[in-house]
């Protein structure tokens, strides 16, 4: 039997018009979107909005599309955004908005993408 140790071929990477990197550090520096319950455990993380409806094959949405949560309540999300929604009675998608807007570098990042449309 022969084993094949060439590379495998990569597919392309994540595109740079969904990749907010600078934007998910400033989010873990936010208190989780639940403290208020009392039940936060653990570090922030960006919580990636799953139904925000730019996700690709083997990629998830934008990163503008994510908000902050403590580890306790991503793993309670990864379950299932429509109970979890419920359950809290939120809508992540408008915190994700509002958390987007709020964020001092988008404007910076949004013209890098601007600039290159209609080219």
């Amino acid at each position: 039997m022969r084993i094949d140790t060439r590379p495998r071929h990569r597919n392309a990477g994540r595109p740079p018009e969904k990749s907010a990197p600078a934007f998910l550090q400033w989010l873990r520096g936010r208190a989780c979107i639940l403290a208020r319950t009392g039940e936060c455990q653990g570090k922030i993380e960006a919580a990636h909005i799953d139904y925000a409806g730019d996700k690709g094959v083997s990629t998830k949405v934008s990163d503008r599309y994510a908000v902050p949560m403590c580890s306790h309540h991503h793993a309670e999300q990864h379950r299932g955004w429509k109970t979890f929604e419920a359950k809290h009675r939120i809508n992540c998608l408008a915190m994700a908005g509002e958390f987007w807007r709020r964020w001092p570098g988008r404007r910076a990042w949004e013209s890098k993408f601007q600039s290159t449309e209609g080219e």
